[in-house]
């Protein structure tokens, strides 16, 4: 089984921008609504699509599956969603740790989550001055309740 250990927070400045290493554009859609569930998602990055299966495990674990497929294919597939989201991932190198910010556009703007993946849940790593509130585990903010729900509609974005 191939594990996603992840921790996500939300940024307080720009310091991040000097950690910058590589960028993409990613547009993602979703193929099912329920968060308790498997998540099964379609994602264009850069001009390659993937399909990947996503269950919560436990604590900020998940199973997740990722599998490319012929842009033909996902072209179609994306054609037909309409709960999709866009935004501008960074890739950053803090204190050897290997981060990613993305920078969520349209109805999500100006929403931006930075995201370390760890190789075990008591991995240690600094938190770098750019981030602010841990948000791991909260539904409000996974992707897929964010194209149902998005950042602009909130009244309190805080």
């Amino acid at each position: 089984m191939a594990l996603e250990i992840e921790r996500r927070f939300l940024i307080k400045n720009d310091y991040w921008k000097e950690f910058i290493t590589n960028k993409t554009s990613i547009e993602q859609g979703y193929l099912s609504y329920n968060l308790e569930d498997w998540i099964i998602r379609i994602r264009l990055s850069g001009k390659t699509f993937k399909i990947a299966l996503k269950k919560h495990i436990k604590n900020f674990t998940n199973y997740e599956y990722e599998f490319p497929i012929p842009n033909s294919e996902g072209e179609k597939i994306m054609s037909t969603l309409t709960n999709k989201i866009k935004k501008e991932r960074f890739y950053l190198e803090v204190d050897n740790k290997n981060w990613i910010v993305d920078c969520f556009k349209d109805k999500n703007f100006p929403l931006q989550i930075a995201e370390i993946e760890l190789n075990s849940e008591k991995e240690e790593f600094i938190l770098p001055p750019f981030v602010s509130r841990e948000i791991t585990g909260l539904k409000i903010f996974t992707n897929l309740s964010l194209t149902k729900r998005p950042f602009s509609k909130w009244e309190n974005k805080d």
